[in-house]
């Protein structure tokens, strides 16, 4: 009678690859989850950019709010309130209105995250549009 199975070295080796395994996807997992963090600042951003971008074509760029969205006359301003800035990762105070050309209203916003589970870092909505 011949006993079927698997041997001790068989299940060692087995276990081994799948802690090879776990062990790199790990970080790859990681870097999705903040770039997914990020994308709610990108799309905050975004519509930060056409507000002041609607503001500027009815009263001109130089009127236009600059600073951090954290300020209520610049909330006001654009249209906002302090909810509708608030996301799961970001609150108004993390998006920042550095610069808006003339006389197109281009605006240039940067984010900086500052809640506990926020991604770390800066990035940069430009005033062409790219995301950095």
């Amino acid at each position: 009678m011949k006993v079927k199975g698997f041997t001790l070295i068989e299940l060692m080796v087995v276990i081994l690859i799948v802690g090879i395994l776990a062990a790199a996807s790990v970080p790859m997992m990681r870097g999705r989850i903040d770039s997914a963090k990020w994308s709610e600042a990108n799309a905050t951003a975004g519509t930060i950019k056409s507000a002041v971008r609607v503001f500027v074509a009815e009263n001109g760029a130089a009127a236009a709010p600059t600073g951090l969205l954290s300020v209520a006359a610049t909330q006001t301003a654009l249209g906002f309130t302090a909810a509708d800035l608030t996301g799961t990762y970001f609150v108004p105070g993390d998006y920042n209105i550095t610069s808006v050309s003339d006389p197109d209203g281009q605006a240039t916003v940067v984010v900086t995250g500052s809640q506990p589970n926020a991604p770390s870092g800066s990035k940069t909505l430009s005033a062409t549009g790219t995301w950095q």
